[in-house]
């Protein structure tokens, strides 16, 4: 095989696991959400709406910062032997992967849950108390301008700390990982 056609082959097994990964984390998401907030009160079904907005945005966080951070200041850290050092480096060369999993697939994976969710909560209050209107619509809006507002500010914050951030996230990830650094 010629290494154009590897290249392709690479790329096009990369879109189907991302679709199909998508497609899998969000029906179970949607699934395990929309039956466990309609089961709990409205205080918790908002916090948790609010955990899913946040968790989206610490993920479109990480996409950014992956991708504008400088891959030759973790190079001097990993010959220091800073941990997490040749994870972000990992993080960094593979960064359209990385942002494309954090920003798109988990991000919005959490804009669906984030619509889901606010349509029971809206139905709650709704019923709670005996409204003649579905405030979904409202619901809806804020939950929109919360996300987007966030993701802007998070954005700004990725671009002028993306080095702490992947060092952060480097380090998580190494923590984790079978071969992690010493």
């Amino acid at each position: 095989m010629k290494k154009e056609e590897r290249k392709e082959y690479s790329n096009t097994k990369w879109y189907i696991q991302v679709f199909v990964s998508t497609f899998v984390l969000s029906m179970v998401f949607s699934y395990i959400s929309a039956n466990g907030v309609s089961n709990l009160s409205l205080i918790p079904a908002i916090l948790i709406l609010i955990l899913v907005i946040a968790v989206g945005i610490i993920f479109d966080i990480i996409g950014v910062a992956v991708t504008v951070a400088n891959e030759h200041e973790f190079h001097a850290k990993a010959t220091k032997k800073v941990k997490g050092s040749k994870t972000s480096i990992m993080l960094i060369k593979n960064a359209s992967k990385v942002a494309n999993i954090c920003a798109d697939v988990i991000g919005d994976i959490c804009g669906v849950l984030s619509g889901a969710i606010s349509a029971l909560i809206a139905m709650k209050i709704t019923e709670s108390m005996n409204m003649e209107f579905n405030i979904q619509f409202l619901l809806s809006a804020l939950v929109a301008a919360l996300t987007v507002g966030g993701k802007a500010i998070g954005k700004e914050i990725a671009n002028k700390e993306s080095t702490p951030i992947v060092h952060c996230v480097g380090t998580i990830l190494n923590k984790f990982s079978k071969n992690s650094e010493k």
